[in-house]
């Protein structure tokens, strides 16, 4: 494991800088690379891997990378693709009761992952496969960076004559405001169904703006 943006190497965090050959040796192999990149590091650390090794990515996108991942790495790994549902912010009081979606790919790795993320981390996991996953997000997540973009746009917004319901809103947009580009692209873009929940979403937006844009002259006639 490499995590060269720790203080000190990751010497703090108990953090042993290593190769990628090193790190694709280990046991469990943890993928936390954007979808764009993924591809490139499955077929980087494919040589490496110890037959039985459970490997999982960690991304926003499941359909995609279990692909990638299915198709590029060899069969003697168990694969799991996984989608911790919550970001720094949300996990800076402890994990126990954060949701994690779990996909099984290959293998019984996913399902001892599954039982270690529930059991010894207290996470709540959720057991299901890349495409349901990827229906959910892309309405759970795909709205949610939608707007907080939108959002984001249209600053500066008020902040002191608020109300609770606003209040909410702009912590929402807060949350992920500082994610990677490279996070809502995967969100907006690698999402097979992403496409459609933004075209509904706009729809919807299109049409009562024109209803309210009609009753409005209607007032004023």
């Amino acid at each position: 494991m490499c995590e060269s943006g720790t203080p000190n190497g990751g010497r703090n965090a108990g953090v042993r800088l290593g190769s990628l050959a090193d790190a694709a040796a280990c046991p469990i192999v943890v993928l936390a690379a954007p979808v764009s990149k993924l591809a490139e590091v499955v077929s980087a650390i494919g040589p490496h891997l110890r037959p039985g090794a459970l490997v999982l990515d960690v991304g926003s996108v499941k359909v995609v990378a279990a692909r990638i991942m299915a198709d590029g790495l060899p069969d003697h790994v168990d694969i799991v693709a996984t989608h911790p549902l919550f970001g720094p912010q949300s996990a800076r009081d402890g994990l126990k009761g954060l949701k994690i979606a779990v996909c099984p790919i290959r293998g019984r790795g996913g399902w001892r992952a599954a039982a270690f993320l529930r059991k010894r981390l207290g996470l709540d996991v959720i057991l299901t496969d890349p495409e349901t996953h990827d229906r959910a997000a892309a309405s759970v997540q795909g709205l949610t960076h939608l707007i907080a973009k939108v959002f984001v746009e249209m600053e500066p917004l008020p902040t002191r004559m608020t109300t609770k319901s606003f209040d909410l809103l702009m912590q929402a947009v807060g949350m992920v405001r500082h994610d990677a580009p490279e996070v809502f692209d995967a969100i907006e873009r690698a999402n097979p169904y992403a496409a459609d929940v933004r075209r509904r979403f706009f729809a919807h937006a299109s049409r009562l703006e024109t209803e309210l844009s009609v009753r409005g002259a209607d007032a004023r006639g």
